[in-house]
């Protein structure tokens, strides 16, 4: 079996010179000690000695000798032939080329050295033995193993074999960890156990379907109907006995890697596997898939309370809005009362029965009685109208209320018991009619619910008692003050932190990592000095400080800023652009895809999902085919072209089915940023280190959990976010799927933390949606520089460490002071968060939501006093330092441009995206990401290009005005239409196009 390697990078630079060795690789390797040069000096005549030094250092780098020992960088021959102060007779060098002595030098050198052959046994076993453990604990790619070989080999002074040994070695590695994980798997289950698994693949008389694909289809429907079938679902999982079976000694990353091939595969490829692989997928599969079901079934409670509530909320104004005009009436009647009243105190007689009889010719009893119902109606407290109204909507959640709480096993912890104990009573009275107050705990009833839970002697109203639950349920479970252990997406984060001897040997490495110091003294005397500088810097740049005024408002001293004068476009980059715009060559997309392949082999990142290794002809172009239709959302019959077997129907879908994932875009989404990096023109747009967030919202108009209203961004119906994190060298490096407008201080350190690019980002730019001061803290305890452009800057506030310091003109504003004591109370508790981010045993996204809500504990608040000071030192410098504030508004720019980039090339569909899954969301967008990503690479490479034509043909072009260039425009490029995926002869073989002739009208 062919092994497959993710773009064969590995086998291209394997042993040989990829390109000129770095000077730190020359220090290294091609440099010689005393030793060294003892023995080279001992080699007869000059040309032997450079030719000997030159064996001996390729040795070094490469692991290997080269067939032509010559055959080494210029840089690599020059740096040793002056190092050994030695002539370079090239005649001479290449008769040794070709000659027998280069033999004995390498016979020689591999004595003296003691390096040993790939055939001696006892490496050949320990490297068995080391590719094997990996294979077993790890999900590591071929390519991956490769290099760790390649690594291990040369650092062991072994001699590389040949590549096709190395890697067929490496496929009977994979292998045989593949089917001893298999076979061990496959013995956990029972026979009865093992029985159920297969019959999930069967498809029952008079059905369509098999019960795994039944099992794997989520809910898409948020309604009573939707949520029992959710919670059936569940059921179903359980039903196939295998929870029970212990997978806690099976390593996490293969057993992940198994369940992605059961949840995508079709069951007659699961069935065609053989049977210790079938029952191994299986097995895992149907074990992930309660959690999976359980997270279904929760988010559909979750959406359909909100949406209930919602609803309610929505009649209640409504209804206040139609009792206006009776108000009108109502306040008219209730004045004249007034009004007679008034007269009556000031008539000296004072007269009651007169007075009774005159308010009664006003306004008459019934209208009286009419005016005062009313009035009571409009004013009663909102809380008591919307539980009314609740409990004429119990019959809209009673039929689900038991199923929910006998299929989900809630967990609480101190705060949530209250609520599990009620949830545990109302699971014990399901079938009575008649129950006593006393019989169910209280404590959760508070507020209106206290009036109505009682009938009367005693007797509990069922309905108020039950939705009181259902209420309190809800809002523990975003605390996660209630959980559910066997969810993932609703088990209480917390729980994953670090803790015990793991997080006590992890704790001093983190620190040192960090530049965080254990004692919270130390850390927070070096935050209140930096504090302290930053103000008294402020302060003394004032009088020369234009921009900046100091302002006193309501007993409130304010920074106010006026706003920035955009960079004026000088005369030189108006031109520029222009140039450089008339070179850029036309093209399709899909060559442009194509195009990009042959330079990076992104396509070749796709690796089928259950048989790794499997490869077909042609696969770079129907990969590149469904991206496209991804992308462009305009579906794969766009793209599909009978006459050729890559781009057929039937081809198209399998590649959508089994090559196109999270996973696999990820890896080749790698490959472009890391090959955007290197461009020559893209360090003069910046280094990396500056990335940005934003949101791009889609309408999603079918039917799906999955998404969530805002009015502002879909109208009347739902959507989702798509987080997308840019690098200030243009390229997208991570994206993530949310449903709905949640708000992206959630993900902005996912981002971050989560990507595998070679990007290194230290400082994160965002919107004013994303900034709070528990994000300042956890991007300040993880050494980020959060940086958001923040809109209402004005109402912001200053914090200080030092109550007793003098900021002049500042100390009024500084009037809020940080709690250190709550910070050196929670000190170990903060490292832990951010150990536990740092190791990805927790995400940011979960432990923000449960932490962040209200009302926050003291660990939730000792974060925010952190945060306060990379705040406030954040609003000071964002005053103060004018670069500062373009670097921000700069990548917000760049932002905003690649956005419109992703609606021009999601332009298909009217720009809705309308998979009704959380994966097939995640695989479009993240296509779309892709793309984006292809086309800035492209257009960077050729505007690199027409730079150096221009200068060639003597343009003056600055480098300020190259700075300013953008690869985010797509005018030449056609985006819709046209999908012909071929490339010119030249193009294939790694060739450019010619830039296109400014003054041929054909070429427009």
């Amino acid at each position: 079996m062919p092994v497959e390697f993710s773009g064969d990078e590995a086998l291209r630079r394997y042993g040989r010179y990829a390109g000129e060795p770095s000077e730190e690789q020359l220090h290294r390797y091609f440099r010689f000690d005393d030793h060294d040069r003892g023995l080279i000096s001992t080699r007869r005549g000059k040309h032997h000695q450079l030719a000997f030094a030159l064996q001996l250092a390729t040795l070094r780098f490469l692991g290997t000798f080269l067939p032509n020992p010559l055959d080494i960088p210029e840089v690599a021959l020059t740096y040793v032939a002056r190092q050994l102060d030695l002539p370079i007779h090239q005649g001479k060098l290449d008769r040794y080329a070709v000659g027998e002595r280069r033999w004995d030098h390498q016979a020689q050198i591999r004595e003296m050295y003691g390096y040993k052959p790939f055939s001696d046994p006892p490496e050949v076993l320990g490297l068995v033995r080391f590719l094997y453990a990996r294979a077993r604990l790890t999900a590591e790619s071929p390519s991956v193993l490769f290099d760790l070989a390649t690594a291990r080999l040369v650092e062991r002074k072994v001699l590389l074999p040949g590549v096709t040994t190395l890697t067929r070695l490496i496929a009977r590695v994979c292998d045989r960890a593949e089917e001893r994980l298999w076979r061990d798997l496959a013995r956990q289950p029972n026979a009865s156990q093992r029985a159920n698994l297969d019959a999930l693949l069967q498809v029952p008389e008079g059905a369509h379907v098999s019960p795994l694909e039944r099992l794997r289809k989520p809910p898409t429907s948020v309604t009573p109907k939707g949520l029992m079938g959710a919670l059936k679902r569940v059921e179903a999982v359980r039903l196939v006995g295998v929870q029970g079976v212990d997978l806690a000694a099976f390593p996490e990353p293969r057993l992940a890697a198994l369940a992605r091939s059961g949840m995508r595969a079709k069951a007659q490829a699961l069935r065609r596997m053989t049977s210790d692989r079938r029952l191994a997928t299986l097995l895992v599969t149907v074990h992930r898939l309660e959690a999976e079901a359980l997270d279904d079934a929760l988010t559909v409670f979750d959406s359909l309370l909100t949406d209930l509530f919602n609803r309610i909320d929505r009649r209640a104004d409504e209804g206040r809005l139609d009792t206006l005009p009776s108000l009108e009436e109502a306040a008219l009647r209730t004045h004249r009362l007034a009004v007679a009243f008034l007269q009556t105190l000031e008539d000296e007689r004072r007269d009651f029965e007169a007075f009774i009889r005159s308010v009664l010719a006003l306004v008459p009893r019934e209208q009286l009685q009419q005016a005062v119902d009313t009035i009571q109606g409009l004013t009663r407290p909102r809380r008591d109208t919307h539980i009314e109204n609740l409990l004429e909507r119990y019959g809209y959640v009673q039929p689900f209320v038991p199923l929910l709480l006998n299929t989900v096993g809630f967990e609480a912890g101190d705060s949530g018991r209250p609520t599990l104990a009620a949830i545990r009573a109302l699971r014990s009275l399901e079938r009575r009619k008649r129950i006593a107050t006393d019989e169910v705990p209280l404590d959760v009833v508070r507020g209106g619910w206290e009036k109505v839970i009682e009938r009367g002697e005693g007797e509990l109203h069922r309905p108020a008692y039950t939705l009181c639950v259902l209420e309190n349920m809800q809002s523990a479970l975003k605390r996660r003050d209630l959980y559910v252990p066997a969810s993932g997406k609703f088990g209480d984060p917390r729980m994953k932190l670090l803790s015990g001897r793991a997080w006590e040997a992890l704790k001093p490495e983190l620190c040192r990592s960090l530049n965080l110091d254990p004692d919270p003294k130390v850390v927070l005397t070096q935050m209140s000095e930096q504090l302290d500088a930053a103000y008294r810097l402020v302060e003394s740049r004032l009088p020369e400080n234009t921009q900046v005024k100091v302002e006193e408002k309501n007993g409130r001293t304010f920074l106010t800023l006026s706003e920035d004068e955009a960079l004026p476009e000088p005369p030189s980059l108006i031109k520029l652009r222009a140039a450089v715009t008339a070179l850029l060559p036309r093209i399709d997309l899909p060559e442009l895809l194509l195009e990009v392949n042959t330079w990076t082999g992104f396509a070749e990142a796709f690796t089928h999902l259950s048989e790794a290794r499997s490869r077909v002809d042609d696969l770079a172009l129907s990969v590149c085919a469904v991206l496209l239709a991804e992308a462009c959302n305009v579906g794969l019959e766009a793209v599909t072209r009978g006459d050729v077997e890559a781009l057929r129907r039937g081809r198209l879908s399998w590649v959508d089915q089994n090559y196109v994932r999270a996973e696999t875009i990820a890896s080749a989404n790698a490959r472009l940023v890391d090959h955007q990096a290197q461009l020559p023109l893209v360090a003069l747009w910046g280094s990396g280190q500056v990335a940005a967030v934003d949101g791009l919202r889609f309408k999603v108009p079918v039917k799906t959990i999955h998404a969530g209203h805002n009015p502002k961004y879909f109208g009347v119906g739902n959507g989702v976010t798509y987080l997308n994190f840019v690098s200030d060298q243009f390229s997208g490096f991570h994206g993530i799927v949310v449903p709905g407008t949640l708000r992206d201080s959630l993900y902005a350190l996912d981002g971050l933390l989560e990507q595998n690019t070679s990007l290194k980002p230290r400082q994160l730019i965002s919107d004013t949606g994303a900034s709070s001061e528990m994000v300042f803290g956890l991007f300040r305890l993880l050494s980020y520089q959060f940086s958001p452009l923040l809109a209402d800057i004005a109402e912001r506030r200053y914090w200080r460490m030092d109550k007793g310091a003098d900021y002049g003109r500042l100390n009024t504003l500084a009037a809020h002071r940080i709690d250190t004591r709550l910070i050196a109370a929670h000190w170990d508790d903060l490292l832990r968060i951010a150990g536990s981010l740092v190791t990805g045993t927790v995400k940011a996204s979960e432990l923000l939501k449960v932490i962040g809500v209200k009302p926050k504990g003291s660990l939730a608040r000792a974060l925010e006093a952190f945060g306060r000071v990379p705040a406030t030192l954040h609003l000071l410098t964002y005053h103060d330092d004018p670069q500062y504030r373009r670097t921000i508004g700069t990548q917000r720019n760049m932002q905003e441009a690649r956005h419109s980039l992703a609606r021009a090339v999601f332009g298909g569909r009217r720009g809705e995206l309308r998979q009704p899954y959380r994966t097939g969301q995640e695989d479009q967008l993240g296509a779309l990401g892709l793309v984006l990503n292809a086309i800035t690479l492209w257009n960077s490479r050729y505007l690199g290009l027409a730079v150096e034509h221009l200068r060639a043909q003597g343009y003056a072009v600055r480098d300020e005005d190259v700075e300013r260039l953008s690869p985010l425009r797509f005018e030449h490029i056609h985006l819709e239409g046209r999908y012909a995926f071929a490339l010119a002869e030249a193009v294939k073989q790694g060739g450019l196009r010619p830039l296109r002739d400014p003054d041929d009208v054909l070429n427009e």
